[in-house]
């Protein structure tokens, strides 16, 4: 285990990592609320609603640039620094965007704070497992994720109630001050961890090795899966199972319920048995999706497919995470960050994939596109059982 500072006990590990599922819950706010507060954005700034979504795309592309390039130039840097540097980042991008006067102002806010995104759950992944045992190592990066997880069920509902009670720039104001309270968990709670020093030349090489390829593959296509469908679940929801419009916030929580509980055995599983298990989720996740098409158009077996595809979608995520830190000892940050952009680039896959099934009617259209997201997760399955021969034959070199 890397140096500390401190020693670790049980209970001041699990400590520390709730700072750092603090933080993934204010990142995790940050990232969705805008879905909520369009109009008000809108109106406010007065751009039209198409150009208040392009926020949406802004974030998406400032954590794309920013998981590599901050990495990168920040990889001397020891761990617990990197992450009060990430917090203070992400501090400022939400008090600019809360002040912003203008679009361009906001846009450039939601790039700011966009660029800590990938390289917090990068870096916050690497420091969760090192705080823990190696047998626990996914459930604590799964505890981390949690953050994300709450922050869809609780933060997004309630942050867009602050912002259309009090006017969206509170909301901004409110996770201003989530992160303040993060940036602080970590200096206080979160031991000083210094990773053995690499060269950067070295840590690039490791990925360029096929295993960690094939990791990156294996969390692209196995999470493009869940946004094929996930991307097109409101018309899906509204135009096939035939749900009122505005019931769809209270079937994404119950998809938000069923991505914590995931989220949480997906990391105790790994724990026991990473590729196995993974590989057994990412069949689970294959077969809801395909069954998820089957039964659309009717709503209860409807409601319980949504909520399995939540499970078995953030199931995989604790493991992926872990494949990669294992797949690349040499320079877990960068991989790790890395890994995270891999499941943005699914997302954005993933929802590429299911407008083509949509625009050009493939298998009837919309009604096609969760078996076209069944389709894709295959692609996921074939990759993690290429990692998973690539690891058995390390081990048995």
């Amino acid at each position: 285990m890397p140096h500390t500072g401190t020693t670790i006990t049980r209970r001041n590990s699990a400590i520390a990592i709730y700072a750092l599922t603090l933080g993934a819950f204010a990142i995790g706010m940050t990232e969705f609320i805008i879905m909520g507060l369009l109009p008000e954005v809108a109106v406010s700034l007065s751009v039209s609603i198409p150009e208040a979504g392009l926020l949406i795309t802004g974030y998406a592309l400032g954590v794309a640039l920013g998981a590599p390039f901050i990495t990168v130039a920040t990889h001397k840097m020891q761990r617990k620094a990197l992450l009060l540097l990430l917090m203070g980042i992400f501090i400022v991008g939400n008090a600019l965007a809360a002040l912003a006067p203008s679009y361009g102002v906001l846009m450039f806010a939601r790039i700011v704070a966009a660029l800590t995104h990938g390289s917090f759950f990068g870096v916050g992944s690497v420091v969760a497992a090192e705080l823990v045992p190696k047998e626990k190592r996914a459930g604590a990066i799964a505890l981390m994720f949690t953050g994300l997880t709450l922050a869809n069920i609780l933060g997004v509902p309630i942050g867009t109630f602050i912002g259309q009670e009090f006017g969206w720039r509170s909301t901004f104001w409110a996770i201003t001050a989530i992160g303040s309270a993060a940036l602080i968990g970590v200096i206080v709670l979160v031991p000083r961890i210094q990773a053995a020093p690499t060269r950067l030349s070295r840590e690039i090489g490791v990925l360029r090795r096929p295993e960690v390829l094939v990791a990156l593959l294996m969390t692209t296509f196995g999470f493009a899966g869940v946004f094929t469908a996930f991307t097109y679940i409101k018309p899906i929801m509204v135009d096939i199972s035939g749900f009122p419009v505005d019931s769809i916030s209270y079937i994404l929580v119950l998809f938000g319920i069923g991505i914590t509980i995931g989220n949480i055995y997906g990391g105790k599983l790994a724990d026991r048995s990473l590729l196995p298990s993974l590989i057994g989720i990412l069949v689970l996740l294959a077969v809801v999706l395909a069954l998820l098409g089957a039964v659309a158009q009717w709503k209860l077996a409807t409601l319980i497919f949504v909520f399995l595809l939540g499970v078995a979608a953030f199931g995989t995520v604790p493991g992926l995470q872990l494949h990669m830190l294992n797949t690349a000892k040499e320079a877990p940050t960068l991989a790790s960050t890395l890994n995270i952009a891999a499941f943005n680039l699914g997302n954005a896959l993933g929802a590429y994939l299911g407008g083509i099934v949509i625009d050009y009617g493939i298998g009837g259209g919309l009604k096609a596109v969760p078996l076209a997201a069944s389709l894709v997760t295959i692609v996921g399955i074939l990759f993690t059982l290429w990692g998973y021969r690539q690891s058995r034959r390390r081990h048995h070199a």
